[in-house]
C-alpha cells in the first residue's frame, strides 16, 4: 500500500484520476527500487517548482521532508533551480518551503 494518496474527496468528482494517482503514480511509480523516495521527492520537487507548479508544489515539500531531505537541502535545490527555471519559480518554491518549515518547528 503506497504511503501517499490523492485526497480521497476528490473521488466523487474523478473516481478514475484517484484510482491512477493511488494506484500508478503512488503505488507503482514512487515504489519502484531504482531511486529511493528522498530521490524521488527531489526530483518532483526540483520539477514541480522549475514548472511552476505551486498547488501540488506545497504538498510535495512536506513529503520531501517526510521522505529525509532537510530544509538546508531543499532551500539549496531551489536556489540552483532560480538559475535555470527563473527567479520567480525559485521565489515562490523558497516562500512555500518557508511556511511549511514554520508550521513544523
Amino acid at each position: 500500500m503506497p504511503t501517499q494518496s490523492a485526497p480521497a474527496e476528490l473521488a466523487g468528482i474523478a473516481p478514475k484520476l484517484v484510482e491512477l494517482t493511488n494506484e500508478v503514480l503512488f503505488g507503482d511509480v514512487w515504489e519502484r527500487p531504482g531511486l529511493s523516495p528522498r530521490d524521488r521527492s527531489l526530483v518532483t520537487v526540483s520539477v514541480l517548482a522549475a514548472l511552476y507548479r505551486g498547488e501540488q508544489l506545497g504538498y510535495h515539500l512536506g513529503v520531501a521532508l517526510d521522505n529525509g531531505l532537510s530544509v538546508q537541502e531543499l532551500s539549496e535545490a531551489i536556489t540552483h533551480l532560480a538559475f535555470y527555471a527563473g527567479w520567480p519559480n525559485a521565489m515562490t518554491a523558497i516562500t512555500q518551503l518557508k511556511k511549511i518549515a514554520d508550521e513544523r518547528a
